[in-house]
């Protein structure tokens, strides 16, 4: 073997080596770079609501308004703490997973990706003139899910990235669908640490969640993940599940579209 044939092997090795390394590999579902991507109402997060009695300027309360994806005050200047969340009850839930996304998102703009869409308040989902053009696009929208015991122990571990409503979201039972219009405080990010049983409130009373804050703004860039196997409730009553299993089924999060 000649001296220029060694030369070029030993070359094209350096070269496929240096491509290996270069390529990132793929963040895992649920994880800061790859958030699961849900809804929390006034029921689990708003100024005044327990455990934590946020004032009206740490939940941009001041600032509410139909498409505002400004991160939560509180939580955005203090990344890194714990925090615990209640969850609403059965028949009035405040987290909800979005497990499908409408067409017409995706063809809204100004991406071709109608989760990315809605989190950007494109037209229809949160921004538009005239006014009343805002949210047509967010009523009677399918699947969208109310957790309860079950599907909130399914997020232990999950970074999740939420808009926030500032008030009720509306949903309606067989067939499944949600009303997403209404002003929004913005946006958090954090991971779930664990899900426990409340036994201070009523008996209606979902879980209680701990929680690590995190930076919304580097969550919000990463991919979206749909928590695709969230419990589907039968009706605003039925299961009354507000106790969290001991072992929960394994999540499924499909890369929202």
């Amino acid at each position: 073997m000649t001296f220029k044939t060694r030369f070029l092997l030993l070359l094209t090795a350096l070269v496929a080596i240096t491509c290996k390394n270069d390529e990132s590999p793929t963040p895992a579902p649920g994880s800061e770079l790859a958030p699961v991507f849900l809804l929390i109402d006034e029921d689990s997060i708003d100024n005044g609501n327990p455990p934590n009695d946020f004032s009206a300027n740490e939940v941009n309360d001041q600032l509410a308004e139909v498409g505002l994806r400004q991160p939560l005050a509180y939580f955005q200047a203090n990344q890194g703490d714990t925090l615990t969340l209640y969850t609403g009850q059965v028949g009035d839930e405040g987290w909800f997973a979005l497990k499908t996304i409408p067409n017409a998102w995706g063809n809204a703009g100004p991406s071709t990706l109608g989760a990315r869409n809605y989190l950007e308040a494109g037209p229809g989902l949160g921004s538009g003139n005239p006014d009343d053009d805002k949210e047509v696009l967010l009523d009677d929208i399918p699947n969208v899910t109310p957790l309860r015991a079950t599907g909130l122990k399914m997020l232990e571990g999950k970074t999740v990235l939420a808009i926030v409503y500032d008030s009720d979201l509306s949903i309606n039972y067989s067939p499944l669908k949600g009303n997403l219009m209404g002003a929004n405080l913005g946006i958090v990010a954090f991971e779930v640490l664990d899900v426990q049983e409340r036994t201070d409130g009523s008996t209606s009373d979902l879980p209680k969640v701990r929680i690590i804050l995190r930076d919304a703004v580097a969550v919000s860039a990463g991919t979206l993940y749909l928590f695709a196997n969230a419990p589907v409730p039968s009706s605003s009553s039925s299961p009354f599940d507000i106790a969290p299993p001991a072992t929960a089924p394994a999540i499924t999060l499909e890369v929202a579209p």
